[in-house]
Parts: structure tokens; sequence; C-alpha cells
């Protein structure tokens, strides 16, 4: 019997298989034996063991298409990012760490600009100049007042996404709007495992419909860019695309040459301000940790 894993916790994965309901799930000791660990969004056979109970073992994990490593789960082919318009100000810098990791990966980003309802006009145009060249799916949303939910939704459809996104911001009002019964799910593990109340310390993967799950996942605040050369860096910002070979020098990275196209672009007003200065920031940050390797 094939599923798919909802929800990992201390040892147990509780599947989801179509028409029949959630198993709650022991790993086979051969996955531990050959350092494989089942991680939420894996589809897996499964062997029965007590049906009423609906407990069972988890026998095969079939191939990944992709692995996420923070968060860890797999299979996922976008993601969606979750911040305020206003209330809190979005941070623009960390939005920009999350759009470079996910690019480092392979995965396609929705931007997510959620309580419309309180930011200006004035205020809404400039998150979509910020963004307009840097080829990600811009939506804005009004959770409270129910505005583009259902434009949302048509973008997760057929798509296995993982949801991210700093507190405050209508995360999970949003998922509760887009899965109506993600309490309901949640509440369900929760008794079974005897955890007391849902936490995002955990994974968790909701399906809104046949072949749609959405990742609820913790773990935002820290974005570090692990194994990334600053000369790399520059690929991941698309802004800069139009411009490669322009420089005056070869391998130009846009910082400090003379003759730059990119910076000469920025000034004209061709480039978000905003969006180069993360990329300035985050070209320092992994300046000094390439210095920090040889001391």
């Amino acid at each position: 019997m094939q599923g798919r894993i909802m929800k990992g916790i201390a040892g147990f994965y509780y599947v989801h298989v179509e028409g029949c309901g959630l198993y709650e799930c022991k790993a086979k000791g051969v996955f531990r034996n050959q350092k494989i660990k089942p991680l939420v969004g894996d589809a897996v056979e499964i062997e029965i063991l007590d049906e009423g109970e609906k407990e069972g073992n988890i026998i095969r994990i079939l191939p990944r298409s992709t692995e996420l490593i923070r968060p860890a789960v797999a299979n996922v082919d976008q993601a969606l990012v979750i911040f305020a318009a206003a209330k809190p100000k979005p941070n623009l810098s960390l939005l920009d760490r999350f759009l470079v990791m996910m690019d480092r990966q392979s995965i396609d980003v929705i931007i997510c600009f959620n309580k419309k309802d309180e930011a200006s006009e004035e205020d809404l145009k400039r998150l979509q100049q910020i963004y307009a060249g840097c080829k990600n799916r811009l939506l804005f949303t009004s959770a409270r007042c129910l505005e583009g939910i259902d434009e949302l939704r048509e973008h997760l459809s057929g798509h296995i996404t993982t949801v991210a996104g700093p507190s405050g911001v209508g995360k999970s009002t949003l998922i509760n709007l887009l899965v109506p019964g993600a309490r309901m799910q949640t509440g369900k593990i929760s008794e079974k495992i005897d955890r007391g109340k849902h936490t995002t310390r955990h994974s968790e993967l909701f399906r809104i419909e046949d072949g749609s799950y959405i990742f609820d996942t913790p773990g935002f605040s820290s974005l570090e860019q692990k194994n990334m050369e600053k000369e790399e860096l520059r690929y991941s910002f698309p802004e800069f695309e139009q411009w490669e070979g322009r420089c005056r020098f070869q391998g130009c990275v846009h910082i400090n040459e003379p003759g730059c196209a990119v910076k000469t672009s920025v000034e004209e007003g061709r480039i978000s301000r905003e969006r180069y200065d993360s990329y300035t920031l985050l070209f320092r940050e992994l300046q000094e940790k390439e210095k920090r390797r040889y001391l």
C-alpha cells in the first residue's frame, strides 16, 4: 500500500493513503542500518499491522524528486514565502535570503505579501517594483478580507509546496483558509501521540486536494547560505542576467569593479536598489566566511 508521509515525530510517521486515511507507522530497521531517514513528503510503501488502529510499518521509500535540507522535506516542487505587506514591515533582506536558498536548490518561488488591506497603495507599488525583475510570481493577499485566496489556491494546484515565512504575517491563517481541515488533521495526530497542542517545531504536510499538498515549515528565522562561494551569488539574482558580459572586466562580481554594468543599472533605476543592497550584504557575509576559513 502506497501513501505519503504527512508528519514525523519521535520516530513515528503519519502516512496518508488515498481513500484509506492516516496510518501511524514506524520505519523498518533497515533504513536505520542504511542511514536513511524518512522525510515528510516522502512517497512510501507501508505494510499494515493493525487496520483497526491504523498502524503499520514503512517498508520502502520511493525515489525522491527533490530533497531539501532546511527544512528537511522531500518532493517539493515549489515554495510559497509569505510576508506581511505591512504590520510588521517586511524584512526584505530575509526574503532575499530565502529566494537565494531556493534558487540554489532549483525550487520555484511564489512571493506572497499578505495583509494588503493594511498597506498603502504606495507601499504595494513599491514592493511590486522591487521584485518586478526577480522572475518570481508575486501575489498580494488579505486573509482577513479573503482577497487573493482563490488566485493563490490556483498557483498551488497540482504542486507540492513548502510554505515559509516569519511569525506575525498571517501564515497560519492563510493555511487554514487553503486547507479548512488543517486544524482537524493536526488535532488527530496530536491526540494520537498525546503531545498536546500542535506547534510548528516540526514540518507538517497538509493535503489541499488530490495531488496538491502544502508544507508548514519551522525554522525560518535564520537562513545561512552554506557551501556557496561569493562569486556564485550573482547567479541567484536574475535581475543581473541581462547585464552579464557587459561589464568592463570579465568575471565582474558587481561590488567594487569600475565599469560595472550592474552598478550602473542600479544608479539608473533599472535594477532595484533594495535588491542590490541585499546582494552586497550577502556578498560581504560570504566574503567574511571565506576569510575565516583560512585563519
